[in-house]
Order: C-alpha cells, then structure tokens, then sequence
C-alpha cells in the first residue's frame, strides 16, 4: 500500500478509523443520501449503491431459488447450536452467491429474528426460536455467526437482530405499548438481544415498530445505548420498514416528520427504512432538520460511519482481501440438499408414543389430511429448487404399495344459481366461468378448510388453486402466498343450503358477470350482491379418509397451519385451537375403532396447538415447517432412520385461557412463560420423547459446597442415565431452577442443558454447567443484575415439568441491601409490584414515568425493604394526564395492612412533558430502619420519581 494512499483505502487500519475517514471526505448532501436504505454509489471514493437488508430468515428470501430450510422456531426445536451455525454458514454462501450475481444484493442481512416467544398467539411465532431468552440466544448467535463466518477480520454478511424491543404482537403492532418494566426488560427482554453482540456475532439491530412504556422503539435511545454497549465494535440501528413515518401519522408522538426525523437521529437510528426505493422524502426531512437547527452535522457523521463500518467489515473496498468471494452458481448445492434435510430430521419432535413410533417393516401406512403431500411456504421462504411431502417421500421409502395418501379435502361442483352452469376453469388462461358441466375435470374442484373461516379451492387434480388476485378470478396459483394471501376465501351458507364465497384478501363477494361465459369476478360490496351457488359434494373427504384407513396398520393425521393464514405477520392467531374440520378428519380415521388402524398425529405447524383432552391417539408429532426436504426428513423420523432428536422451545398450554393476555409483557406479574407460569402445559418445555427408554438414575453437585458468584462464574451438575432400550437415545439433559424464598423470586427457570448419546442398554453419565449468570435478577435499587445470595433449588430431568431429581445450590455473597430512599430521588418505575399503573415516557426521549393505566382510576407502586432512617418528608415529580384528582400518596406497610404518611397532588394545568416538584411533611411514621413503602396513584397523575426527605 502506498504511502499516501487515502487512510480509507489502508486494509491496515482499524474499520472505524477507515469510516471516519470516509465520512470526512464526503459532503453533507452526500451524508444524508446515505441515511436512506436506498443509498447512492459514490464512485470518487469507490463506494458502490448501497441497500440496506436482505433477508436470510431460513435460507435466502426474495432473491429467487435458494435453499429453504425449517422455519426458526423448527432449527430451535433442534436445540443444536453446531447444525445452526452450519445453516447460517450455507444461507451465507447463497448470499453471497446472489450478491455475485448482483451486486446490489445487500450483505446487510434481516436476521436472526430473536423476540423471544412470549405468546404462542403471536402471528409471527414461526420467527422466533424460543420462549426462553437464553436458549434464544445461543441459537441465534450459531446462525449469526454461520452468516458472518469466522475470518477474523471480514464477515461474510453483517447479521442484524430483529426486532428491539418488546415486540410480540401483530394487532396494532405499531401503537401498542409493550410495558417492560426494567426486571422483565433486563432479565427476560434483553439476554435474546445481548448474546449475539457480546459474541461478536451481528453487527446490526432493527428497531420495532411498537412503542415501549409510552415510547416508540425509534426514540429509544437509552435502550440502544444498552445494547451498543454491549457490542464489539460498531453497532449499526436500522427502522423497520415504514416506521420512521408512524411515529407521526400513527402514533403521534411528533407533530412533523422533520422534528421526528431529528429525534430518531439523535437517538441513534442509523438508517431510515422508508418510502420503499425513493429516498427523496427522508432526504428533504433530515436537511430540513439541518436547516432548522434541530439536527447536528456530528449526529449525521455517526449514524454514516456506523453505516460505512459495517460496509468495511464486507471488504467492499479490499476485494483483493476478501475471503467470502463465491460465484453465482453456489445456489442449491448438494450438500446444502443434505443439510436441509438434516435439519429437518433434527427439528421433529415427538410429543407421543406408545411403541407405534418407529413405522415397523412391512406396515401399510395411510397418509391423510391436509398436509398429507404439501410442503408449504411462508413470507420469509425463500423460492426452493423443488418441494417434497410427506406422502411422496414415504412412498419413496416404503414403496407405492404400502403407502396410501389422501388429502380430506371435499372434491364438489359449483353451481351457479343464476346461470345454471358449473363453475370450470376455462381456457389457457384458467378464468373461472359459471358455464361448465359438472361431468367436465375442470368444474370439479377441492375444498380445504384451514381454520377461523377460511378455505382455498383448488382445481381437481390441476394444483391449482383460485385467486382473487385480480378481480377476475382465476384458478392459476400454485400455492397461497402473498404479503396478502390472494387464495383463500370465506363462504356463506345460507337458510337454502346455497353459498355465497368472499374472497378473504379483497374482502370483495363472488359475482357470476353478465356475459356469455358467466366470467366470476371479486367485486361485489356485499353480501347481497353476491352470487349464490349451490355445492354438490362428488367426494367426501372424511369418507376418502375412512376408505384409506380401511387396510391400513397405521394412518398418520397430518394438519396444521397454512403459513399465510391464520397468524402471521400483520395477523395475530384469532385461534390457538386446532380447526374443528382437522379435528373431524381425525375422528373419521379413528372411525374403525379398537380394530381399526394404529393412529399418528401429525402437527405442522408454525406455532403450538391446544389439543383436545380426549385425542386418544398412539403417538403425537409435531414439526415446523420444514422447507423443500420436509418430507424426507419427517420420514427419516417416522421410520427410525433417524433418531427423534427435537424438543419443545415453547411450551404447549392445555387450555387457551392459560396463556393470558396477548397484551401484558409483564412475564412477572402476568404468570406468562415457563419462567412464571400459573398453569402447567400439556407439552412442556424442552418436552420430546426418543425412541429409547431413558431413566434419570441419579443427579447431584459436582461440588456440594457453597459457590460464590465474585470467586466461580459456574457450578455444575452430575447426571447418571440410563437406557433400557433397545435403541440409542439423544437425550437432552435439563436443570431449572427456581427461587421462591428470595427478595426478588423467581420461577421457573431454565439455566442449563446438554445433550448426551446414551447407548441402547447402556448408561451414561454427564457434566452439566450451570452459569450462575443464570440466576442473577435484576436489582432495581442499584440498576445491576445480582445473583443473591441463599439457596436455590436445583431440578435435573427430560423437560420443564418432567424433573425427577432435586438439588439445593447455596450460593454465598453479601445480601442485597436496603434500598436508599432518604436523600436519593427513587423512580417509580423501579418499583418491586404493580397494580393497576402503567409505564409511560417521563420525558419525550428518555426517562420512564408510572401513571395510572388506562381504565382503571387508582394503581399502586411497592418499593420493599426501604431505609427510612432520618425521614421527614415526601418531595415528587408529579405531572398531569388529564383534568380531575390527580394525586400520589405514600403509604407504609404495617402489619397486614398499609398506613399513608403523606399525600401530594400533581399541579394545575401543564401540558404532557410539563412536570413540578411537590413536597409534603411524613405523618406517623413506624418505629424501625428498615419498612416497605407503597405508591397509591389516584385520577390522572403520572409520576417520575420521588424521594424522602430528612
């Protein structure tokens, strides 16, 4: 390199010196056409267009054929570390095999999805890889660093977690405020996040759309600090698509974009992902910002450098140096075919079995139900090279004679009542027209219901499915996909028995036109302006399926989800119930009683199902969708070629109204999760059966002693098993722990796993660290996280609720002292409970306030185990919500009631950032040091913090 070679361009250098350098030498018009995800090429400085995110969430989206693999929450499932870093190292590959082929393609890459899944209500459940953050973390950091390969120096891609913070619901996703108070925020929220940018591993994040304690996730600035902090080097901040505009037009926080443009800037959002392709809009907002003195140049220098850092990372200005070059055939390789068929394999989870599992030699199998041979898409798949059922993959291995498949789906005629003519499929270009005859292959068509309503039509034995895509309705989609699902429809059934079909993504009615051919086209407004038709049903479904099941040893039920529907993005599940017409194919292939055929439920899904009680089935499976080698893995399972390796990462609830409120992120508090659950599962997590026959011989401590958290960062446990089987087990040896007699309690919590090979017949016996980082809590009274002192018990089993032995671990260190409360302003959003309040922003770009939550007209905040020593007065940071009562009282705790020792109220007037200090005098206060306090809110008062005085 020459010596006077421009810094920017000396491999030699530190990346971040490299973008400063950059940043200096471009202009201020140049700097801000950088903030857009569209950003120009610069060719003076060899800096190329630049597009921030592509998506890599199972394999390469959007972006043509690429290898698909199963969806996150199936690779968790895995609970495999190694096979997902191998993945991300493939997905990577074909990246860059697309970047090769157009250099536009962004090595930025959308992924991994680390929301932990809080719900299983939560439409893009699929997404994520766990409920519990820990376990989310590991994987995530496996696939991340698979996508950023290992060279010491440059990443193959730049992985950016999605999405920060608190984002786990769809309805009115960007609107919603996700109450995180700091326990739930610094134990549960943020670990998923903290992983992967302590490991090195993602140099990017994503900011939600939701708001979190009254704030949008874009003006979290105190928040992304958390997370920088945290990161090795640079740490690039990238909106969600549209966000930046919803923080004026939807959530309302700001007047107008260029004051909110300014904000997001300042809170450290890097890239604005907005108004698609044109950049023009977010141009003309940040200069004006510039203009009107909101905005400092040195913000904008930050946010590019970030920006140009991780660009750097890439080599895209050391191309000689960069070890990730591949070409554009590196797509569907062989080998990347045997992976996705691997994780399949590793993905299935069997939930069941009383010896039906493994298929035996010889057995005649029924394959039935609407997953019977599909293998299906979701947003985020990528296009596969091919794809490979079930039923297809089964009779590859057990031969066309031993296998029946049969989809349950009702095979019917269409009628139109007006016209008199069958609904058919006509013409090459297979426009649906009322003028056929019901003996015509092309006026037959197959009807599958997929749950809450909806159904898809599909030509018989075409594989075509209809679509309302273009107000003329066609029968020419090879399958449901969409941002709007363009194939699914409702029906209404009338008192005659006759239908009228809504098409679902338009909300538009059937309608037969007024022309020679009788053209159906979705335009109707109503109802009432749809046409009727009557449905003659050709072939049962349930029928078809007792017919198949008639010589059959086993039936395996396969249903499940269609990714698009259902839940998804956009779309919370209006249902966690499996649908009433999967449950009656089932009841159709158990029809035959005792005598009849051997039963297997097969579940794939994007997310867990409530079952019903009385299923009555010989084994229960479950798996993601798997992606083009679904078939093949799930058949490797099915036939013992494979031993069942998965386990639940998110527990399966028994009932529906155990899981809570969709709304309430309040783990703590809300019973939500594992951690916390009031309701034990019907499948619990880390639940999975092998096909040995494992027992947990004996568990203890490696080191019984007391272990102290500023000496050991771990412990470990010593498990003995053994295998009765006459097959080899991967187990996968659990130890939770729980802490209920603590200041700070907690559940239910996982804190440590191994898997382990135990031999048929044979035993095993296993190490299992646990880091007592696991157990730490999150001290509000001096912002750390502490593991406290005192005994915690230890529990060693197979899943969360299958825990057979149990451990006491004394861990020894000081106690958590008093909190200060006597010439130390408290916030009251430390506070140990709530009732009945809700966080809110103390001011609008940092701070965080208690208010009394909506609905409610009183809330109350504890502060336990206070000093009180020396007080003598109340002093608060009172505002008002509204008109009316607006007052705070203190109260203390005496016996089994609470004494109030002074009473503020907030002041007149005022608008919503406008605060005032208020003081009032102690009365009464208990003899003693140490007493719990307690906040009672009352009307339209919102608090900041508050201290006594001496």
């Amino acid at each position: 390199m020459p010596t006077d070679a421009p810094l920017y361009r000396d491999p030699t250098r530190p990346f971040d010196e490299r973008a400063r350098d950059l940043v200096a030498r471009l202009t201020t018009a140049e700097k801000i056409a950088m903030l857009h995800q569209r950003g120009p090429a610069v060719e003076r400085l060899g800096l190329r267009a630049f597009t921030t995110g592509a998506e890599v969430l199972h394999g390469v989206s959007w972006l043509g054929t690429a290898t698909v693999y199963p969806q996150p929450v199936g690779l968790g499932a895995t609970w495999d570390p190694e096979l997902l870093e191998r993945i991300g190292d493939a997905v990577g590959v074909e990246l860059r095999a697309k970047h090769a082929a157009d250099p536009s393609v962004s090595l930025n890459v959308w992924a991994p999805v680390v929301n932990p899944l809080r719900h299983p209500a939560w439409g893009r459940n699929e997404e994520g890889f766990s409920e519990d953050p820990h376990v989310t973390a590991e994987l995530a950091t496996a696939y991340a660093r698979g996508l950023r390969g290992r060279h010491p120096v440059y990443w193959r891609t730049v992985p950016a977690l999605k999405h920060a913070f608190g984002y786990n619901n769809e309805t009115d996703r960007a609107v919603t405020s996700s109450q995180l108070r700091p326990r739930v925020l610094h134990e549960y929220e943020l670990p998923a996040f903290l992983g992967p940018l302590r490991a090195a591993t993602a140099g990017a994040v994503m900011a939600a759309y939701n708001l979190v304690d009254g704030r949008p996730n874009h003006l979290q600035g105190e928040l992304l600090d958390l997370l920088r902090d945290a990161a090795d080097g640079s740490l690039l901040i990238v909106s969600d698509a549209a966000a930046p505009g919803f923080v004026v037009t939807l959530q309302r926080y700001y007047d107008d974009h260029v004051e909110a443009h300014a904000a997001m800037l300042r809170a450290g959002i890097d890239s604005f992902t907005d108004n698609d392709a044109d950049s023009a809009p977010t141009i003309e907002r940040v200069t004006a910002a510039l203009e009107r003195g909101l905005l400092d140049e040195a913000v904008i220098d930050r946010a590019v450098a970030r920006q140009l850092e991780l660009r750097l990372r890439t080599a895209e200005l050391d191309p000689e140096l960069d070890p990730f070059v591949v070409g554009p055939d590196a797509i569907d390789l062989p080998e990347h075919r045997a992976l996705a068929r691997e994780a399949v394999a590793r993905s299935v989870v069997v939930l069941e079995n009383d010896g039906v599992l493994p298929l035996r030699p010889g057995v005649r199998v029924a394959v039935v139900g609407p997953h019977a041979d599909r293998a299906l898409h979701d947003w985020y798949s990528g296009t596969p090279p091919y794809l490979v059922g079930l039923g297809t993959a089964l009779t590859e291995r057990l031969g066309a004679d031993a296998v029946r498949v049969v989809d349950g789906a009702d095979r019917l005629v269409l009628r139109s009542v007006r016209t008199g003519g069958a609904v058919r499929a006509s013409g090459s270009t297979h426009v649906l027209t009322a003028d056929g005859d019901a003996s015509d292959a092309s006026a037959q068509h197959d009807l599958t219901h997929w749950g809450d309503g909806l159904w898809s039509l599909q030509v018989a034995g075409s594989g075509l499915l209809w679509s309302g895509a273009r107000w003329v309705v066609h029968a020419d989609a090879t399958r449901l996909g969409g941002w709007v699902a363009q194939e699914a429809f409702r029906r209404q059934v009338h008192a005659d028995g006759t239908w009228s079909l809504q098409h679902a993504g338009s909300g538009k009615w059937l309608r037969v036109q007024h022309d020679e051919a009788g053209t159906l086209v979705a335009d109707g407004e109503t109802p009432e302006q749809a046409d009727r038709f009557t449905a003659e049903v050709l072939v049962s479904g349930a029928q078809a399926v007792r017919d198949a099941c008639a010589d059959a040893d086993v039936v395996v039920v396969a249903v499940g989800n269609d990714p698009h529907l259902g839940g998804r993005e956009t779309a919370d599940r209006p249902s966690l119930e499996l649908p009433g017409s999967m449950l009656a194919l089932w009841r159709a292939a158990r029809d035959g009683g005792a005598d009849g055929p051997r039963r297997v439920l097969l579940v794939v899904s994007s997310y867990p199902y409530v079952l019903p009680p009385d299923l009555d089935a010989d084994a229960v499976v479950w798996t993601s969708h798997g992606g083009q080698e679904l078939g093949h893995g799930l058949t490797d399972v099915l036939t013992g070629d494979e031993e069942p390796r998965g386990r639940l990462t998110q527990a399966w609830p028994r009932a529906s109204a155990d899981v809570g409120d969709l709304f309430d992120y309040d783990v703590i508090a809300g019973g939500h999760t594992t951690w916390y659950a009031a309701h034990a599962p019907r499948y619990a997590l880390g639940h999975g059966l092998t096909y040995g026959d494992v027992r947990y011989v004996g568990a203890r401590l490696v080191d019984p002693a007391p272990v102290d958290p500023d000496v050991a960062d771990h412990t470990a446990v010593r498990v003995a098993l053994r295998n009765d089987g006459p097959r080899d087990a991967h187990e996968l040896v659990q130890v939770y722990a729980d802490a209920p007699a603590h200041r700070l309690p907690f559940g239910h919590r996982l804190v440590a796993h191994v898997r382990v090979l135990v031999p048929a017949g044979g035993e095993a016996e296993v190490d299992v660290p646990v880091r007592l980082e696991r157990l730490a809590t999150w001290d509000v009274t001096r912002d750390l996280l502490v593991v406290e002192p005192g005994p915690y018990e230890l529990r060693v089993g197979a899943s969360a609720t299958d825990l057979p032995h149990a451990l006491t671990l004394e861990v020894a260190g000081a106690p958590v002292p008093p909190r200060t409360v006597v010439g130390r302003a408290v916030r009251a959003a430390d506070g140990d409970a709530f009732t009945d309040v809700e966080l809110s922003a103390w001011h609008r770009t940092e701070g965080t306030a208690v208010q009394v939550a909506r609905r409610r007209t009183s809330g109350t905040v504890e502060l336990w185990t206070c000093d009180v020593r020396r007080a003598r007065g109340l002093r608060g940071v009172l505002a008002r919500t509204g008109p009316g009562v607006a007052q705070v009282r203190l109260a203390v705790r005496v016996g089994t009631g609470w004494r109030t020792l002074a009473t503020l109220d907030a002041a007149a007037g005022g608008g919503r950032w406008d605060w005032s200090e208020r003081s009032a005098p102690l009365q009464d206060l208990p003899a003693g040091d140490v007493h719990d306090l307690r906040l009672e809110l009352v009307g339209a008062v919102r608090v900041g913090a508050v201290e006594l005085t001496s």
